[in-house]
């Protein structure tokens, strides 16, 4: 029997006893689930990457050290890891209220940042007014010390420091 048509626990049980490419496989098998998991929870594709690597880097730790508890359900275990790392970083960071992104026309995501980078040239009135209203709209809704410097930044042309 081929190792890719091993069952999870088995797999889990080869990485242990130091077979790598039991973990590859592992990954590889999991990895939608997990990635999946990790964005509808965040929303934020930078954030996803550097959740899902913090969720097996988890994983690795747990298994090398025997913390991990074979129950068939090792990919529940797994988004349980991905959760977790998520929930204990929005604990952590609970006071930084995040910034949506706004959906132009076009219906296509733009970052706020960009928006404010944005040239006046070959804007039509109503263009203008509504990129004013929108920022005026996602400033209002940052906490104060972040508006302060958003403020400071963006009109009064001052660095971030």
């Amino acid at each position: 029997m081929s190792i890719q048509n091993l069952d999870d626990n088995r797999l889990v049980n080869l990485y242990v006893k130091g077979n790598e490419e039991a973990l590859a496989i592992l990954i590889k098998r999991h990895k939608q689930k997990v990635y999946s998991c990790i964005y509808l929870l965040v929303r934020d594709r930078a954030l996803t990457e550097d959740f899902f690597q913090d969720t097996f880097v988890k994983v690795i730790q747990s298994l090398k050290s025997g913390n991990y508890y074979e129950d068939g359900k090792f990919g529940a275990w797994l988004q349980r890891i991905a959760k977790n790392l998520v929930i204990d970083y929005f604990r952590k960071n609970k006071k930084m209220k995040t910034v949506p992104n706004v959906v132009n026309e076009d219906g296509e995501e733009v970052d706020i940042f960009s928006i404010l980078q944005i040239e006046d040239e070959g804007r039509s009135a109503e263009e203008k007014i509504y990129i004013k209203k929108t920022m005026r709209a996602l400033i209002e809704e940052l906490p104060y010390e972040q508006k302060e410097v958003v403020i400071m930044r963006a009109y009064y042309d001052m660095s971030f420091k």
